[in-house]
């Protein structure tokens, strides 16, 4: 035997209604969770938050330094000064002995500070001489040149690049007969004028000149040709 529901038992009808009365509640209930405010809950934690940040942010960052060393201490003094008694007599008088024997006495010395002092008698030039000096007893105007002339060594390195020249020299014939003060009045080479001087200084004594019956000094100039042969 089947069993048979009645329709006002039968819900199966009655499904999508319920179906949408379900939606309704669901939806009205999202509403009311969307419009429910929870300020004062939600302000104060923003109001935290804000406030640490702020304080975050203030805090400034400070390096703690380190203080400068004490001043060094001042240096102790250790020695101590004694203060004595100014009770000390000193004898500032002068003994001095007056009796003098004759072995005591001090013989006094005279020395004699003068000095000869010789002046210098400048030379008289050979044309101003009275007695003109002699070179081997002869007139030095031959004599001497010929001597000159045959002690003369051409200086190789001249010969060999064609110099030639006039030497001008002057020397003094001293009192005795030296031949002193040799120099170069107006020279044409360094090597010539070397060669020169070098003769001139080998010369031997010459007869000095006189004047006024007494020797005396005579300045000399003679001049020395240096000339290559063809």
């Amino acid at each position: 035997m089947e069993l048979k529901k009645s329709d006002k038992a039968n819900l199966e009808k009655s499904r999508g209604l319920f179906f949408e009365i379900g939606l309704l509640i669901a939806l009205g209930i999202t509403l009311a969770a969307f419009e429910t405010q929870f300020a004062p809950k939600d302000e104060g934690i923003v109001e935290m938050v804000a406030q640490a940040a702020i304080e975050e942010e203030t805090i400034p960052v400070t390096r703690q330094e380190e203080p400068p060393p004490p001043p060094p201490e001042p240096p102790r003094i250790t020695d101590i000064l004694e203060i004595v008694a100014d009770d000390v007599q000193v004898d500032t008088q002068i003994h001095i002995d007056v009796d003098i024997d004759l072995d005591t006495q001090i013989s006094l010395v005279e020395f004699d500070f003068s000095v000869e002092i010789e002046e210098e008698e400048e030379a008289i030039m050979f044309l101003l001489i009275e007695d003109k000096p002699l070179f081997n007893g002869q007139d030095p105007t031959v004599a001497f040149s010929a001597w000159v002339y045959s002690q003369i060594r051409y200086p190789p390195i001249a010969a060999e690049n064609g110099i030639t020249g006039r030497v001008f020299t002057e020397f003094v014939i001293d009192r005795d007969g030296r031949v002193i003060d040799v120099r170069i009045t107006r020279g044409a080479d360094p090597l010539l004028d070397a060669e020169a001087l070098r003769v001139l200084r080998m010369s031997p004594n010459w007869t000095p000149g006189r004047q006024r019956d007494r020797a005396v000094r005579v300045r000399y100039t003679f001049p020395i040709v240096f000339q290559l042969q063809n």
